[in-house]
């Protein structure tokens, strides 16, 4: 099946197709976002970032151009967002200490944060709960058992490319939860 024939599908919400393109197109995203960040962990991040926002704004792509150039900029996009708000917050640190070093904040949390953060952890446990069993198992092994990809995949004994398209629609269906 062609790429354009994949896209079509994935505009009329086939998952299967959503799983094609992830799978033929990650690489090409990831590498270049790799050569960008030099860093792993951002890369794949962005890379995430993009497929997530390409496959919620699929209805927007334009065939005139090729796919994988509207993926790459999306990605290219994230990540220009990314160094200005991280450019941002540095500026803005540098300008809160200049030359005012007794001015140091203890930055410990007070009880009242403590439990601030137990009752909001509390509330996202029971909106985790809410998923399909199988969303909930791969939130559980990457963000409370902080497993790799591949690690999640050897668990599940699934591709990994599953396993991120899984990840995908778990953030994006408990993000939905989240909002109302």
């Amino acid at each position: 099946m062609e790429i354009k024939d994949i896209i079509k599908k994935a505009k009329k919400n086939d998952q299967s197709a959503f799983n094609a393109l992830l799978d033929f197109f990650w690489n090409d995203i990831y590498g270049f976002q790799l050569k960008r960040t030099e860093n792993e962990n951002d890369a794949e991040d962005i890379t995430i970032q993009t497929f997530s926002k390409a496959f919620d704004k699929i209805d927007t792509y334009n065939e005139a151009y090729e796919f994988k150039t509207w993926l790459t900029t999306i990605s290219k996009n994230i990540h220009v967002d990314l160094i200005r708000k991280r450019k941002s917050s540095i500026q803005k640190s540098s300008h809160d200490n200049s030359d005012d070093f007794h001015n140091i904040i203890d930055e410990s949390p007070s009880p009242e944060d403590e439990l601030i953060t137990k009752q909001n952890l509390a509330k996202l446990l029971r909106d985790i709960k809410k998923l399909k069993p199988h969303y909930q198992e791969v939130i559980n092994l990457r963000y409370f058992q902080e497993l790799t990809y591949k690690e999640i995949s050897e668990e599940l004994n699934e591709p990994i490319n599953n396993v991120k398209v899984k990840l995908l629609r778990a953030k994006k269906l408990l993000a939905e939860i989240l909002s109302k």
